[in-house]
């Protein structure tokens, strides 16, 4: 028996296809203890999020993580829980028919839209799959991180290559690898502050949050860093902000070892005792608004600021489905499909296609 995927009702005058894939990091399936503990179970053990020897790691991880861990992050997501489910699949599922919406009119040929997550579902391999039934023969995918880390993207570029590796006929493969200065979503970052500021007024101090890693993941030549600090530059400059009155600072530390600093909770701490009055909070790094926003950011933090004597505290919500956003992905994906547009050959072409193969002896 072959160990790769045959090709199942190929025709030879069906129409191609570019496939886009869009990749966020996922969400359990309900906000229960065993669902979460499942997706714990599989975002912990990718070597990318934790590199940590293998038989150790799995020991914590078995005997003391997955034990103690779930019950308490079950009722986080039950906090920001929504009728229609998980924000961070609710939100995505939007921002993928807007984008397919939108490539329709930026590019030609067929472009079919597939959202998939690194962890839990929809998977990668379902999404490949379903893209691979609509006829794509080419793959563009775009992991929703604007900052490139080996935490985040690579794990994305690690399935799409293994899922790939079982097919017999892999298609075309494009990968973004990050867009972490692309004007136009710096554009829609800089505007959606604007807007909530000419809602809400300015506050004292803007503070720029971004996921944490492991400093060693810096030392050890990870770019993430960097890309963070140069997105935080250049939206600051668009906002026309001085240097005392926005910071750049790292959110959702895990463990015991170093993380890139300075930590956001250390410095709300800090503002809220030197007398910082009022506090806006982004997280430039966040594609749609998930647990880390809106629980770890918007209430967790704002105790913090405020019970150190701050006092006002506002959350600026991610980008999700505005329109700029929308705009800034789909012409970031229409620029990596140049010289794909189109499919091979019209109606006419494909018809001759399958006829001369059909004379060679194919059904269809």
């Amino acid at each position: 028996m072959s160990r790769y995927i045959p090709e199942t009702g190929f025709r030879h005058d069906a129409p191609e296809a570019t496939g886009v894939l869009l990749v966020n990091l996922g969400t359990p399936d309900a906000p229960d203890t065993g669902s979460v503990r499942r997706y714990l179970a599989e975002f912990l053990w990718d070597p990318r999020v934790v590199e940590i020897w293998r038989p150790l790691w799995w020991l914590i991880l078995h005997g003391v993580i997955l034990r103690l861990r779930p019950r308490k992050v079950a009722a986080l997501y039950r906090s920001i829980w929504t009728p229609e489910g998980s924000p961070l699949l609710v939100i995505p599922e939007q921002q993928s028919v807007a984008i397919g919406r939108r490539l329709g009119e930026l590019v030609s040929g067929r472009v079919e839209v597939v959202l998939a997550m690194r962890y839990g579902s929809p998977s990668i391999a379902a999404g490949i799959e379903e893209l691979r039934r609509r006829g794509a023969r080419r793959l563009l995918v775009l992991p929703m991180y604007p900052q490139y880390s080996a935490t985040t993207t690579a794990s994305v570029f690690d399935e799409v290559t293994r899922v790939l590796a079982q097919y017999r006929w892999v298609p075309g493969l494009r990968f973004v690898q990050h867009y972490h200065d692309d004007a136009a979503y710096l554009d829609a970052l800089a505007a959606s502050i604007r807007e909530h500021w000419d809602a809400h007024g300015r506050p004292d101090r803007l503070l720029m949050s971004f996921h944490g890693i492991p400093r060693r993941c810096l030392l050890a030549g990870d770019p993430y860093f960097c890309e963070v600090h140069k997105t935080a530059r250049l939206l600051a400059g668009r906002l026309q902000l001085d240097y005392d009155q926005w910071l750049l600072a790292f959110q959702s530390r895990f463990g015991r070892e170093e993380w890139l600093s300075p930590y956001v909770d250390k410095t709300l701490e800090a503002w809220g005792a030197a007398g910082v009055g009022r506090v806006d909070v982004v997280c430039p790094g966040f594609s749609a608004d998930c647990l880390e926003t809106l629980e770890e950011i918007a209430v967790q933090n704002r105790e913090t600021f405020l019970a150190a004597g701050g006092r006002e505290y506002h959350y600026i919500p991610a980008l999700n489905v505005r329109p700029d956003h929308i705009e800034a992905l789909s012409q970031l994906l229409a620029r990596h499909m140049s010289g794909w547009d189109g499919d091979a050959g019209g109606d006419d072409e494909r018809a001759e296609r399958a006829a001369r193969a059909r004379a060679l002896g194919a059904d269809a």
